[in-house]
């Protein structure tokens, strides 16, 4: 199908699936980040750096295995639906029941949960888009999936903005005592139902698409080919999702270390910018990519961009130098992680079992989040920021290496 082909459907289809996409992050990025280290400090006291590290150990476990698990069960199924459905209602019913947990352990047990819950959600939703939306129109998926993080951060702004109830006056927030840990937590449940709606109600559902194309111009595409590319994608996203945990393990203290008067809310909106700004440099490259037949060209400019900025920001003398170049690696790894997800669909060896491989490619980003706490203690007190630096924009020139050999594709023969 060639992308001008593309008719009124698909293009609904991509709008209802940006939506549902944003609606997965809201899912779990404000209860991570705020509300359940929140939860944690309540209960834990001073104790709560530990809980909150074995909490999160344990839910990335059950996130990582539980997202191949629900994925493969949907490729099992034939259908996405009735999985995201039903991570939906297990995932919020979690939720809303977080706040009346009193022990560490039994929010330990629920936080396990959920997670299995909201993959359940994540892993089908995920093979979604490999099933309906043509290789075409890949970068045009890809640009609307950057938009998610920045929804996600907007929620988490949400249930923490002040909040100037009718009968209370000026409060703290929507996180205030003001109103009950249940509100807060159902107004995420609120948000994530309300995105999810149109792709569960209107979305096309089964009929999976073939993995690629048998032929692509003169070029044979085979499973071989497939899998060397498969293995090329996951391994550079790897190297990317490293570097960029090691990076923010450190970045608070980085940013202060450079500027002293940098408190935690200048920091703040230091990182909302590179997530807006990331968000429509995503969707411009990855229209580029579509219109020109370039799938991977974007992701290999992205991470050589991200190697400059890292160099830039371990060479920094003044403030305005270090916070222009994280500002130009915040760009460059939004763009790469938001296009690389979309791109990955195109070399997945079988579409069968999409939501299985999709599974296997997001340990891309759980298992840096197990290897960067050990990598951090034994790296910055040996080499410093400026070492780490150096060493992670080696790490993005490896991503970029192993992706620049791949074949251009005629925008004519594009499946």
């Amino acid at each position: 199908m060639r992308p001008e082909t593309v008719g009124r459907a698909e293009r609904g289809f991509l709008a209802f699936y940006a939506l549902a996409w944003a609606g997965s992050v809201i899912a779990y990025m404000p209860f991570l980040t705020l509300l359940l280290p929140v939860r944690i400090e309540w209960l834990a006291g001073n104790q709560a750096v530990g809980w909150l590290a074995l909490i999160t150990l344990l839910g990335a476990v059950a996130s990582s295995l539980s997202n191949i698990a629900f994925g493969w069960l949907s490729d099992l199924s034939g259908r996405r639906r009735p999985w995201v459905l039903g991570g939906l209602v297990v995932s919020s019913t979690l939720l809303l029941a977080a706040p009346r947990v009193e022990s560490l352990w039994g929010l330990c047990a629920l936080v396990v949960a959920w997670q299995a819950g909201v993959n359940m959600m994540i892993g089908p939703l995920s093979a979604w888009a490999g099933d309906q939306v043509p290789d075409g129109y890949k970068g045009l998926l890809g640009g609307l999936l950057a938009l998610a993080p920045a929804s996600g951060a907007l929620a988490g702004a949400l249930v923490t903005m002040p909040y100037f109830g009718p009968q209370f006056g000026p409060q703290t927030g929507v996180a205030s005592e003001a109103m009950s840990g249940f509100a807060r937590h159902a107004v995420v449940v609120l948000l994530v139902a309300a995105c999810l709606a149109p792709l569960l109600l209107l979305g096309k559902d089964g009929g999976f698409r073939p993995a690629v194309a048998a032929v692509r111009g003169e070029l044979q595409v085979t499973r071989a080919w497939l899998g060397a590319m498969a293995t090329r994608m996951w391994l550079a996203r790897l190297m990317v999702q490293i570097s960029e945990a090691l990076l923010f393990a450190y970045l608070y203290l980085w940013l202060r270390s450079v500027d002293p008067m940098l408190g935690p809310a200048g920091i703040a909106r230091v990182l909302t910018l590179a997530v807006v700004l990331g968000a429509p440099s995503a969707l411009l490259a990855g229209r580029w990519a579509d219109r020109h037949g370039r799938p991977v060209a974007p992701l290999v400019a992205s991470a050589l961009v991200a190697a400059l900025a890292l160099v830039g920001m371990g060479l920094s003398q003044t403030p305005a130098q270090a916070l222009a170049s994280y500002l130009g690696l915040g760009v460059a790894t939004s763009v790469f992680l938001a296009l690389h997800s979309a791109q990955t669909l195109r070399v997945l060896p079988d579409g069968a079992r999409r939501g299985r491989n999709l599974g296997l490619f997001n340990l891309t980003n759980t298992l840096p989040s197990l290897l960067t706490p050990a990598l951090t203690v034994m790296l910055v007190p040996r080499i410093g920021f400026s070492g780490l630096f150096h060493l992670l924009a080696v790490l993005a020139l490896g991503a970029a290496a192993l992706l620049v050999r791949w074949p251009r594709q005629d925008r004519k023969t594009m499946a």
